[in-house]
């Protein structure tokens, strides 16, 4: 019986990347902790602390598949213990004299954090891979739709035109610096972990540092300064930046969502033949596969918040919090990249309506570019001043239904001081998206090399 829409055969595939599905699978999770063992007997050998041959056979025989996942699973249950079991089968699997090296010196949590940390190296080739993608997508929308002018809002009103590539643009440069931030974090938190049973190495001595280094290169993994096994700092910057870029993405999702209302029309996540909007009401068009990414973003950004719970550990090791990230951490990685791989969808076939977005952008009728006049209006009187003449123009064209341009023509305290050209002009919303296409190139020339 399933119970999460990660494993659902129902509902995973609106929710779920199966590539970072396959990353945090049971079989995944066993094949590291093997690998994290013949890493280890490999290092140990290395440094001449087990028999080559001891190593070579741990690693022969550290294949998933040798194994019995659910007598593993019931033996978790009956010993309470979370390896144990998996170690037993192993050493039998192995034998002889060569099969009582495994684990050496190492402890529970070593072979279980470093397992994790694994399984996050290749969740974070993954989200690179997209997020790079991702950042393409937004950046070719950027260019494309530089000029594109539509209303910009502040509060749910009208503000200031924009432009649509300036909109997208912001996008991306938010989803650029998420790649920076993975790439960064990881070297703070891609390191193994082998310590020992209160992280001061006795079992392995003057050794232990050699064998940690060895055990580290052999996985790809950095080389942790001091023990980390009361440090989850590593996992919770993992998890709050999963957590932001969740939220970015969610953004975006809800942000094409406002921009679908029926009233607006001006953004449309596409539409397929066959697509269902509503069971009851036939012509609906719903942004649908938006609202399932800002629901699972939820649900990501909610649990990510366990990585903090996470840090307050007590004394040398604590299993309390510890047990958490066995379950959030798949849970955030699969659901974010899940969102992403929805999203991509949607910027590859969204449907942006100019038409739309030129009927809105007149809406008021010329009041979405009172600023423009009122500026210039100032040099003439003072900006306070201008204020005041404009905001009366403003309500009077509000209250009577016309346009500004006529208001504002009427009005001898505007045209003592300005044309009507100058009038006509300073009340075009094409005339006044102020830097947006600098800020398009300026965006490019960041992130287009990524």
């Amino acid at each position: 019986m399933i119970s999460s829409v990660i494993d659902s055969d129902i509902y995973r595939g609106i929710f779920v990347s199966e590539e970072m599905r396959s990353v945090f699978s049971d079989e995944s999770l066993m094949q590291k902790w093997l690998d994290s063992w013949s890493a280890l007997a490999q290092a140990e050998a290395e440094a001449g602390l087990i028999p080559k041959d001891a190593a070579e056979k741990i690693t022969e025989k550290a294949d998933y598949e040798l194994f019995d996942k659910t007598l593993i699973r019931e033996g978790i249950v009956d010993t309470t213990h979370p390896l144990i079991v998996q170690i037993r089968q192993f050493t039998e699997a192995v034998g002889g004299r060569e099969g009582g090296y495994i684990h050496w010196g190492a402890t529970t949590q070593d072979i279980m954090d470093t397992a994790v940390v694994l399984q996050i190296k290749e969740a974070h080739s993954i989200l690179l891979k997209q997020l790079k993608r991702f950042l393409t997508t937004l950046l070719n929308h950027a260019e494309k739709y530089k000029n594109t002018i539509m209303a910009g809002r502040t509060h749910g009103q009208h503000a200031l035109p924009v432009t649509l590539g300036y909109k997208i643009a912001i996008w991306a440069d938010e989803i650029g610096r998420h790649i920076e931030r993975l790439e960064t974090g990881a070297d703070r938190y891609l390191m193994s972990s082998f310590s020992g049973a209160a992280g001061t190495l006795a079992s392995i001595g003057n050794d232990g540092l050699k064998v940690q280094e060895f055990f580290s290169k052999n996985l790809g993994l950095k080389q942790p300064v001091i023990t980390w096994h009361v440090q989850r700092d590593g996992f919770a910057e993992y998890s709050s930046t999963l957590a932001m870029i969740a939220g970015t993405v969610g953004k975006i999702a809800n942000e094409i969502i406002n921009l679908q209302k029926s009233e607006i029309g001006e953004i449309e996540e596409g539409f397929k033949d066959g697509q269902i909007g509503s069971s009851t009401m036939p012509h609906k068009r719903n942004p649908m596969i938006c609202e399932y990414v800002v629901g699972l973003v939820r649900v990501v950004q909610r649990s990510a918040s366990l990585g903090f719970d996470a840090m307050i550990q007590e004394h040398e090791r604590d299993m309390t919090f510890w047990t958490t990230e066995w379950s959030y951490i798949p849970q955030i990685s699969i659901l974010t990249s899940g969102a992403l791989e929805q999203m991509q969808g949607i910027l590859e076939r969204f449907i942006v309506h100019e038409d739309n977005m030129e009927k809105n952008l007149n809406l008021l009728k010329g009041l979405i570019v009172s600023e423009n006049l009122m500026l210039k209006l100032g040099e003439h009187v003072g900006r306070q001043v201008a204020h005041d003449i404009v905001y009366e123009a403003s309500m009077e064209a509000f209250e009577s239904d016309r346009h500004l341009v006529d208001v504002a023509l009427e009005n001898s305290k505007i045209t003592e001081h300005l044309s009507n050209e100058e009038i006509r002009n300073h009340l075009n919303p094409k005339e006044y998206v102020g830097l947006c296409s600098e800020y398009v190139e300026r965006v490019e020339k960041k992130w287009g090399k990524r």
